[in-house]
């Protein structure tokens, strides 16, 4: 007669790996991947073939190379002037011809009526081989240059930060400065 071989008890078994693993998963961290926050663009009417002209006063175009070096409107940049730049493209304080065109518009109170540029559009194109930070740096710069802008909107009408105030007096200072950040597919600029 054979001999029975006595065997693990494996019942518990499938606990332990259970509790290993959600021990692991609690105690591990993971990398937060960098990304961008940005809000998609209305659908395109089903009747619209094609984009509607941009003037070209009105398009400030920024070019990422291969070497992640900035051109704005064709000149090379460095990155630390770049928002101060687009800040000066969406105000056109001193209704310059070479910048947006300006529109007069009655916001309300306590705004009133007030000159904007609200066919503005930054084109930001980058190469093939442009680096992901480069790009994000320049994406950081431009969204700041809004920021600053509605920042300096809420402090001028209310004396308060932007983020303190109403959400219907946000959406009224987005409309005096509407972020139209535009993204071409990248291109290969060269540079190497």
């Amino acid at each position: 007669m054979a001999k029975k071989i006595p065997q693990i008890n494996a019942s518990s078994m499938a606990d332990i790996s259970f509790l290993l693993l959600i021990f692991f998963l609690v105690t591990t961290s993971m990398d937060v991947n960098q990304g961008l926050a940005r809000r998609l663009p209305a659908p395109v009417p089903a009747d619209q073939q094609t984009p509607p002209e941009i003037n070209e006063r009105n398009l400030m175009a920024v070019k990422i190379n291969s070497l992640n070096q900035i051109m704005v409107q064709g000149q090379l940049m460095d990155i630390r002037q770049l928002k101060e730049e687009a800040k000066k493209f969406i105000l056109n304080a001193d209704n310059d011809a070479s910048l947006p065109k300006l529109f007069e518009e009655d916001f309300g109170a306590p705004f009133g009526v007030l000159l904007y540029t609200k066919e503005h559009v930054i084109s930001v194109q980058n190469d093939v081989d442009t680096q992901y930070q480069a790009y994000l740096d320049v994406q950081n710069e431009l969204v700041a240059a809004y920021n600053e802008l509605r920042e300096e909107c809420a402090r001028k009408y209310f004396h308060k930060p932007y983020a303190d105030l109403d959400e219907d007096i946000q959406k009224q200072i987005q409309k005096i400065y509407p972020q139209k950040i535009s993204e071409a597919e990248p291109k290969n600029y060269g540079g190497k």
